[in-house]
């Protein structure tokens, strides 16, 4: 299934060490800060509506994650915000922007293993400046040839990547916990993609239909990868 591969390229959040739980966090605290207004779900739905129409603007990351917050509690309130609701809300994205790096169970093996083999790469979202301090503070970034952090992760986003890396899409390969953006674009240009689901996924990231491709499977932990790609 997987032959002729150059590259192998691993999305980060969620997919070498854990993100979401930690915005899961931060939304239940805002939740529970703006409680007096409206209900946690209510609450939930006006912030994710938020954080949707301002990804054009701000694109993924915790920074626009907290420009998100704020505006949503501006509006919640009717623009009578607190002030020291503000910097509440400022505070859980320094926190959040500071949370330690958790690897995910046998990435550090996994790596080791391929890096021989394969030109080993990082394929992203999220905020340049985080993304590149979470990947130094995991202790991963000897494994990696490449590291391209991505505004978004379309079909014309991994084409420019294949073309960067000068290599033919089907010798690439995507590892992500994301259906939406690590896999079905990549399976679209011709590429290989391996799916290790995380127990909780953003509710933008999900889609309600089966995934079927004959260079596309499912795995339950990364260290299976190793027998996947071997045979």
């Amino acid at each position: 299934m997987y032959t002729n591969l150059k590259v192998i390229a691993f999305d980060a959040d969620d997919t070498l060490w854990v993100n979401e739980p930690y915005f899961a966090e931060t939304e239940k605290k805002f939740c529970e800060l703006m409680q007096d207004y409206l209900s946690h779900h209510t609450l939930s739905q006006e912030l994710f509506k938020t954080e949707i129409q301002n990804l054009p603007l701000y694109g993924y990351g915790i920074k626009g994650y907290i420009l998100s917050m704020i505006e949503a509690a501006i509006a919640i309130s009717g623009n009578t915000l607190n002030i020291e609701i503000v910097d509440k809300i400022m505070q859980y994205g320094k926190d959040l922007l500071q949370k330690p790096i958790e690897l995910l169970d046998d990435v550090e093996g996994t790596l080791g293993a391929l890096r021989s083999k394969y030109k080993l790469v990082v394929a992203t979202k999220g905020d340049l400046l985080d993304q590149r301090r979470k990947l130094h503070n995991s202790g991963l970034g000897h494994f990696f040839h490449h590291i391209e952090v991505m505004s978004d992760k379309q079909e014309v986003d991994y084409r420019d990547l294949v073309k960067r890396l000068d290599i033919e899409p089907s010798e690439f390969l995507m590892i992500g916990n994301s259906l939406k953006s690590d896999i079905l674009p990549v399976l679209g240009i011709g590429g290989s993609a391996i799916h290790i689901p995380f127990h909780t996924t953003w509710a933008h990231e999900r889609i309600d239909h089966k995934v079927e491709h004959p260079k596309f499977c499912t795995v339950s932990r990364i260290s299976e990868v190793l027998a996947i790609i071997e045979k």
